[in-house]
């Protein structure tokens, strides 16, 4: 890209889309801007990116500047198949993405980590780890701080940490992370990206670039994720919760890089399997960026997990919250279950992702879940499921506020109540942290009235 030459066209004008066109002014570029929504916070960020120099594009005008424009900058929430990147494509335009954007003014190490789950657990653990042994961590990307923003706290001494989502990686063709890190790969985005072949593809492109002397933490105990070994030339660095692997492992209720002890599981803030391969994960980074065992296992110890992710709220009248609002596919909410001990009331429901609840139910039935509580756009889709697996404790509750109270109110002492809804958030709220405050704010006010 010449950017003093080359027109651009930023599609999206949230976090990603901002944050790039930014970047492109801010290096001298020509640089337009749409946006098919055109909330008040869109019209904002428009109108800041207009007095930078932007020139702001509307619908009769968008045909006439993808025939002009060199370069299509595609923010993640803007599908590779929506009318302007396909008739960029057409016009042989190079499209790309804010992340492929971002990379190519990067001069740091990047760890680039993805999978359906556990994303921005690891991300944070690793940015934990990284960063009380002393090496500059930039913690960005997917996890809400887009890569674009962050590159003027970069220097040579910087490692960044970036959470990668399939939604990105549709446009990337010459990201290149140091170390590519693939946690799993279960049915997710699927109204998306079409089918599951689709989805595994695409999770399968951040390895692809990979050259020798980069690294490419897979998980083991995945199959889907053990096959993208062969999908790259990277070195290969493997974890596993259940067996002895060429990386990072478990063995007698202790974790182990390759032979060398690292710390005892008992030792840490948190036990449940999916949390242990995400510690695995980064083990396997913070020992390939040199950091020692020591290290490692002070930090991994101090780490008390993420905000929506089967985060404690507090205990009222004996009944214990949980806010999982970033499970926001099936296997995430399954994964929410197994950690449940208690009777629980399961609060579920969102934007359907395409994705089916039949086998949600079925697990439903065999866990630690006493009640369902269904609300959102879901929620006939849900109750279907609910009833072809004949579980018939449930709620049907269209009123996202209402489903909390019900649900305290079914709950009894000893119990607990947890959000963990299996479908995204867009049905009613921004995002799932959103959802998530929201939560948060209602277990709150039970409190005010119980007291």
């Amino acid at each position: 890209m010449y950017l003093k030459k080359d027109k651009f066209l930023v599609v999206g004008a949230s976090k990603s889309g901002v944050g790039a066109a930014k970047l492109l002014l801010g290096k001298g570029a020509k640089c337009y801007i749409y946006d098919d929504n055109q909330s008040e916070s869109v019209k904002t960020a428009q109108k800041n990116l207009e007095k930078l120099g932007a020139v702001i594009v509307g619908k009769e005008e968008i045909g006439e500047v993808v025939e002009n424009v060199d370069v299509v900058v595609l923010s993640p929430g803007v599908a590779i198949d929506h009318d302007i990147p396909v008739a960029a494509k057409r016009s042989g335009k190079r499209i790309i993405g804010e992340l492929e954007l971002a990379f190519s003014f990067c001069h740091a190490p990047i760890v680039a980590v993805t999978g359906t789950n556990g994303k921005t657990t690891t991300c944070t653990m690793i940015d934990c780890v990284l960063s009380g042994s002393g090496i500059n961590s930039v913690l960005c990307g997917n996890i809400g701080t887009p890569v674009s923003t962050v590159l003027e706290k970069i220097n040579d001494d910087s490692v960044v940490v970036a959470e990668v989502s399939s939604f990105q990686l549709e446009t990337v063709s010459r990201f290149t992370p140091h170390i590519a890190v693939v946690l799993n790969v279960t049915p997710d985005h699927l109204s998306r990206h079409y089918n599951m072949e689709n989805y595994i593809y695409i999770k399968s492109r951040i390895v692809q670039g990979l050259k020798e002397s980069e690294y490419a933490v897979l998980n083991y105990d995945d199959q889907t994720v053990r096959k993208f070994s062969e999908k790259t030339k990277g070195k290969i660095i493997y974890f596993s919760t259940k067996t002895e692997v060429d990386g990072a492992y478990v063995s007698n209720g202790k974790i182990f890089y390759k032979g060398k002890y690292v710390v005892d599981v008992s030792s840490l803030q948190f036990s449940e399997e999916h949390n242990l391969g995400n510690a695995l994960a980064t083990v396997c980074v913070a020992e390939l960026m040199g950091v020692s065992e020591e290290g490692i296992a002070d930090n991994l110890c101090s780490f008390k997990g993420v905000r929506h992710r089967i985060q404690f709220i507090k205990t009222i009248n004996g009944v214990d919250y949980y806010n999982d609002s970033k499970a926001t596919n099936v296997d995430a909410t399954v994964k929410a279950i197994d950690a449940m001990r208690k009777p629980t009331v399961l609060i579920i429901g969102g934007k359907d992702k395409g994705l089916g609840y039949d086998g949600l139910f079925e697990k439903i039935k065999k866990s630690s879940v006493k009640e369902v509580v269904i609300t959102g756009e879901s929620k006939f889709a849900m109750y279907d499921s609910a009833v072809k697996a004949s579980f018939k404790n449930i709620s049907v509750i269209d009123d996202f506020y209402l489903a909390v109270k019900v649900s305290s109110m079914i709950a009894k002492p000893g119990d607990a109540v947890i959000l963990s809804p299996a479908c995204s958030s867009f049905d009613r709220f921004s995002d799932f942290e959103e959802r998530g405050e929201e939560f948060i704010k209602t277990v709150e006010a039970l409190n005010e009235k119980a007291d």
